[in-house]
């Protein structure tokens, strides 16, 4: 890969980490009603789980899916489920009084919540499936340039989320408001509903040309 195709390849991954998706809507709500040290464990496991799709991706996964589409449909609706009861904590919490992260906050159940909504996110699957292949050169790209592309991805990736994080426990620190912070919430848990929604209706197989 030529210095271009990094560049070119670093903004392809910027630009779909800055566009709405399920992991910028989870991680607000989860940071605005658990705190800083909730969503830090969350993007950990986001950024792992990413990772496993990029290198799966870069490795030949498109070519594999292509021969069993089933799997598309595995990976699918689980994603959408496993959102829809993402959407559903978040609107639940909304009843909680305060926003302010309790002391207890279960670390590991939020890193493992993060690394399983990105293992069975096709959004992110797609994207790599997609636009990894462009970048590599012709015939069968080493083992150490796959890790390095999806080494890449995940940094910016990480690096988006991580200021979502900080973004939202710091507005936990003023929105003290139970009516305004409910609002807040609920807001968040229908816009991962849309998601789960999208994952149903929206994402479809990558197509043959793709692959």
């Amino acid at each position: 890969m030529t210095g271009a195709d990094w560049a070119g390849f670093a903004l392809a991954v910027l630009l779909i980490e800055l566009t709405p998706g399920p992991n910028m809507a989870w991680l607000a709500a989860l940071s605005l009603g658990q705190g800083r040290r909730a969503g830090l464990a969350a993007v950990a496991g986001i950024a792992i789980g990413l990772f496993v799709n990029a290198l799966a991706a870069g490795l030949g996964a498109a070519a594999l899916i292509a021969a069993v589409p089933a799997l598309w449909d595995v990976l699918r609706w689980g994603g959408a489920l496993f959102m829809l009861w993402l959407a559903w904590e978040s609107w639940r919490e909304a009843e909680t009084v305060g926003i302010v992260a309790a002391p207890n906050v279960n670390v590991r159940r939020h890193f493992v919540s993060g690394l399983t909504v990105n293992l069975l996110n096709p959004k992110a699957l797609l994207f790599f499936l997609v636009l990894i292949p462009q970048f590599l050169p012709g015939g069968a790209p080493s083992f150490a340039l796959v890790v390095a592309v999806a080494l890449l991805s995940i940094t910016i990736a990480t690096a988006v989320h991580l200021a979502i994080v900080l973004a939202g426990s710091g507005v936990a620190r003023w929105l003290v408001d139970p009516a305004k912070s409910r609002i807040v919430r609920r807001g968040l848990a229908l816009s991962l509903v849309g998601v789960a929604v999208w994952f149903m209706v929206g994402a479809a197989p990558p197509a043959p040309s793709a692959l």
